[in-house]
């Protein structure tokens, strides 16, 4: 099924919407990622939005687009804006601060709590 069908589907009836397959990612909104593929690779930013439908995120100040906006009266100048576009989820990792590199994430269970851990050369370490 492609993407706009599923979009067509989910205005339709919203109950479908979790029927349809999604992409599961260990990733949440706000969280520091680097690019590890692509024309942006090595840049570091926020997850600010997550499309699971299409598995794309939009990170700050990475892959800028141009936006020309039209005179209005909130900007009667008009002119151009760069906004943020979406890059594949494949082509993000989550950064690790004190390792200073991407790293795989993975769930632990301690007193019946799931925890968010991360996996990098057999250590693993909770995420603050």
């Amino acid at each position: 099924m492609k993407r706009e069908e599923q979009i067509r589907l989910y205005k339709k009836d919203p109950k479908l919407y979790n029927k349809i397959k999604r992409k599961k990612t260990k990733l949440k909104v706000n969280d520091e990622v680097i690019v590890i593929a692509g024309k942006h690779k090595g840049k570091r930013g926020k997850i600010l939005f997550i499309d699971r439908l299409g598995d794309r995120v939009i990170v700050q100040g990475v892959n800028l687009r141009k936006k020309f906006i039209r005179p209005s009266q909130e900007n009667p100048q008009g002119g151009m804006i760069e906004i943020e576009s979406p890059i594949h989820i494949s082509n993000v990792m989550y950064y690790d601060p004190k390792l200073k590199k991407g790293v795989r994430l993975g769930f632990k269970y301690e007193d019946g709590k799931k925890i968010r851990v991360i996996r990098s050369n057999k250590q693993e370490r909770e995420i603050l």
